[in-house]
């Protein structure tokens, strides 16, 4: 029996933030996949390695993780006044699925400093020294997010010394500003049930207090305590254990249900990435994965996130724009855990260490607007060249 040769497509892997992915040029990829649809999914499972019944991607350059399982495309932007389109899909592991409901914030660093990388921005927009400012349209969720790179002797500088919690080494810093991050939706609420908070219906666990937002990534946020956590818990304590995973689905899918993002509960297996599940408890002493002690005194709250069905190791980017505009409106389950009040930012602790996000809300005709928020990441080319494929794949 004949078969056919690999072949190769033109690919850079990059960390960006807490998280790392396969990224494509538009340009680059085999005719078929430059459209939307089952030759561009079917490309980019078997690029990561998925389906994978023993969930180790040992046969793809995915990691086995919510955070390692990403493909990404850039192109020059169809939108005026934007530099690139970026167009985000999250990988399932063990299944044959590529999730394009949402975006990945962390990779959006990666995003900036890889456009410029492509050749995809203006080089008249690129200083020689100083920072580059990369406007990026999100395909997946239609918003602006901008990037500002910096740059050294005409190219992104990628060293520096930069710490972020969840990533080993240093690196230079990328601030990022999401613009107008909320999902308003047609009522004008980035609220989707219309209120800070409700009593969300579990069926078979339980009824819990709850902040449903569409704010950077649809999110669903309960308190710690009313599930039985502290807030401070590690990978650990949450992946090993089944009965806890199904419980937080079982919140997720009533989450989107509440929030209208789906119709059934059977669509949720459709829509994995989003909404994100994720518990809030005021500050604490914990130590981080890494053995490094955080202070109570240091953080404004706890927060753990679950993504694709798995406490993340630190926190997502896009979640993070959540908790920091859910933190910036007084009377959310996030606000509330931060102490109340008004705030322009919070820092909170992850499992990984902490990190801090700020957002600028405002109040208009009663309906809370988020106009902005803002961290910092980094962002790291790992290897660059071609991702080999079998050829009948396509």
């Amino acid at each position: 029996m004949a078969h056919l040769p690999q072949i190769r497509i033109p690919a850079t892997y990059i960390r960006g933030g807490t998280s790392k992915g396969v990224f494509f040029r538009l340009q680059d990829l085999p005719a078929s996949c430059q459209q939307p649809g089952a030759a561009r999914d079917k490309l980019f499972m078997r690029v990561i390695g998925s389906p994978d019944p023993y969930s180790a991607h040992i046969d793809g350059m995915g990691g086995a993780t919510s955070s390692t399982s990403k493909c990404v495309i850039l192109s020059k932007s169809t939108q005026p006044d934007h530099d690139v389109d970026y167009l985000y899909g999250q990988v399932a592991i063990d299944k044959a699925f590529v999730d394009w409901s949402g975006n990945c914030g962390n990779l959006s660093t990666a995003a900036g400093a890889f456009a410029i990388h492509a050749g995809l921005v203006d080089p008249a927009r690129i200083p020689d020294n100083g920072v580059c400012v990369v406007r990026i349209w999100q395909a997946n969720i239609r918003k602006t997010i901008i990037a500002h790179v910096p740059v050294t002797k005409g190219q992104v500088q990628e060293t520096g010394d930069f710490e972020l919690d969840g990533v080993t080494f240093p690196a230079a810093e990328i601030v990022l500003e999401f613009m107008d991050p909320s999902d308003d939706g047609d009522d004008g609420s980035m609220f989707p049930t219309g209120n800070l908070v409700d009593d969300l219906e579990v069926p078979g666990i339980g009824t819990f207090k709850a902040t449903m937002i569409s704010a950077g990534i649809p999110t669903v946020f309960v308190n710690a305590a009313d599930i039985g956590y502290t807030g401070t818990e590690l990978r650990e304590a949450i992946n090993s254990d089944p009965a806890a995973l199904a419980r937080f689905e079982a919140i997720r899918v009533a989450g989107a249900l509440r929030m209208g993002l789906i119709k059934t509960p059977e669509e949720a297996a459709t829509r994995q990435h989003t909404p994100k599940i994720a518990f809030v408890a005021p500050p604490a002493d914990y130590t981080a994965s890494s053995g490094k002690p955080i202070k109570a005194t240091d953080i404004d709250l706890l927060v753990r996130a679950l993504s694709m069905g798995k406490l993340h190791h630190a926190m997502m980017g896009t979640c993070a724009v959540a908790i920091g505009t859910a933190a910036a409106i007084p009377g959310t389950l996030v606000n509330l855990a931060a102490g109340g009040g008004e705030r322009q930012a919070v820092r909170f602790g992850h499992p990984s260490g902490t990190l801090r996000v700020g957002a600028e809300a405002v109040q208009e005709n009663g309906q809370w607007k988020v106009t902005k928020a803002i961290m910092s990441r980094s962002a790291r080319i790992l290897m660059e060249g071609w991702v080999r494929v079998p050829g009948d794949i396509l």
